[in-house]
């Protein structure tokens, strides 16, 4: 510790041995760097704060009819894209600052001039957004502020209004596209109707249904044919005179109009019930015990009816009424007998063509399939077509959003920088750092002894005595002149320093 403070007092009394090329070079130091900073322009900075709002009531009444666009993320990406090369350039153009720029390496420093000066600054949570510029000329702050704030708005109300266009005109081409796809379809089905007319369902029914309904009506037609025959015999019977024999009477050869049309019905019904029951049903049962009864009783009626001895029965007119009868029967078991052919030959054909009927059907669902799917993807585009256009809308509407300047951007008075008063300040302190240093360096080049123990430490000899100055009155006048005069110069230098200070905080 010793040895230091012996060093340190050592480095003193060197620096205070050549105190006045330290003062000189510090004067030179401070009055250097005072008139650099005094000359370097002055630097003005503005800001404007703008509030998005982007609550709007069309959001909640419009939410569930189309695609209601994100201002918020659209406000966001564009305060983040907002120094963008395309938009400082634009601001260039704008605030004509292009004008001022000869060559490309000049437009392009003026581009990174921009971008490194230029700050954007945003609040999250209340969507304020705060765009600050500084530059030495206080109207030209103003205008670029003033530009970007512009370009931030038209680029928000923007939205995407080319990609609206363009999903609209995708979506027409699709339509088209599916119009051209539902007419070839429907063409095909027509077609297809058309060529395989007598396989498809009719009204409903399909072509299990027909047949099961031809063999009905063949059936009911064999029916109606046999009761005609039935009629015609009965007649017949009566106009030949031939008398029945009781004992051998069979019910089909006895007319009784009463009982058989009952026996019809019976029959008909009967029919209709063996379509769905076997012969065990007891609705089958009991209908044809009835029959059965039915058919005694007209045995029975006709042995009990009186036998008819007339002579001239063949000569009355009741008999000419029984040939005009018989004539009329056979007229309906001749038109019985055609229908029953007629159907006959339905049934046989729908029966042939039974085979072809599932693979008809089966082509017939797989078209309708596809014009449902075509038609069914046509209808969704013609939906979501309206909603694109109804999201265009929205996103190039002003409702949408509105953009409130909280403060606007102004002409600066006072720069903001450079802070003269510490540069000052600093200047001051290196100048004395670097003239304190030149005296320290200037010692070390040309060392001195300045004591005896300095002397014995260096040399390791021992130190036997010292001579002792003895100034002259002169001497010692002149040494305290260059005290004062080397008082004065510091004073002087702080007494500049504080003039400087003072110039500063009278701008």
């Amino acid at each position: 510790m010793e040895d230091f403070i012996n060093q340190l007092l050592t480095s003193v009394r060197g620096i205070w041995k050549y105190r006045w090329p330290a003062i000189g070079i510090a004067w030179l130091v401070a009055m250097g760097a005072w008139i650099r900073i005094a000359s370097l322009p002055d630097n003005f900075q503005t800001s404007a704060r703008v509030f998005v709002d982007t609550q709007t009531i069309l959001k909640p009444l419009l939410s569930g009819m189309t695609s209601v666009p994100n201002v918020e993320q659209q406000v966001a990406i564009m305060s983040r894209t907002l120094l963008s090369r395309p938009n400082i350039e634009r601001v260039i153009r704008m605030v004509d600052m292009d004008l001022s720029s000869n060559t490309a390496r000049e437009h392009e420093q003026q581009v990174e001039d921009l971008l490194s000066k230029i700050k954007i600054a945003s609040t999250g949570s209340y969507d304020i957004y705060t765009i600050t510029y500084s530059n030495s000329n206080p109207r030209l702050v103003r205008d670029v502020v003033q530009s970007l704030l512009t370009i931030f708005v038209e680029g928000s109300f923007k939205g995407k209004k080319g990609e609206s266009q363009q999903a609209v005109q995708f979506i027409d081409d699709q339509i088209k596209t599916y119009e051209d796809r539902l007419a070839a379809a429907e063409n095909t089905v027509k077609e297809f109707k058309m060529a395989h007319n007598t396989l498809l369902p009719r009204q409903g029914i399909d072509y299990g249904v027909q047949v099961l309904m031809s063999a009905d009506a063949l059936n009911t037609a064999k029916l109606e044919l046999m009761e005609a025959e039935q009629v015609r015999n009965a007649i017949k019977s009566q106009t030949t005179g031939d008398e029945p024999i009781l004992g051998e009477l069979s019910p089909a050869a006895i007319v009784n109009p009463e009982i058989d049309e009952r026996i019809s019905a019976l029959n008909k019904n009967l029919d209709t019930l063996r379509l769905q029951y076997t012969e065990l049903h007891p609705d089958i049962v009991s209908t044809k015990r009835l029959v059965q009864q039915l058919e005694q009783r007209k045995v029975e009626e006709e042995k009990s009816r009186p036998a008819n001895a007339d002579p001239g029965k063949n000569y009355s007119p009741m008999l000419q009424q029984l040939k005009v009868a018989l004539t009329e029967a056979d007229a309906k078991v001749a038109a019985a007998k055609v229908r029953v052919v007629e159907m006959g030959a339905r049934h046989a054909r729908l029966e042939a063509q039974s085979q072809a009927v599932p693979e008809a059907e089966s082509q017939l669902a797989a078209l309708n399939r596809d014009y449902l799917i075509n038609k069914e993807n046509y209808e969704k585009l013609i939906s979501r077509r309206e909603v694109a256009k109804l999201s265009g809308d929205l996103s190039q509407t002003t409702e949408m959003m509105s953009f409130k300047i909280i403060d606007p951007p102004t002409v600066p008075m006072r720069p903001v920088g450079p802070n003269r008063a510490l540069l000052y300040s600093g200047a001051l302190l290196g100048a004395l750092i670097v003239g304190t240093a030149a005296a320290l360096l200037i010692s070390q080049i040309r060392p001195t002894f300045l004591s005896p123990a300095e002397l014995r430490t260096i040399t390791g000899l021992p130190v036997l005595g010292t001579v002792t100055m003895n100034w002259t009155p002169a001497q010692q006048t002149k040494r305290r002149r260059g005290k004062a005069g080397f008082g004065a110069a510091l004073a002087c230098l702080l007494l500049s320093y504080s003039g400087v200070m003072a110039s500063t905080l009278l701008q």
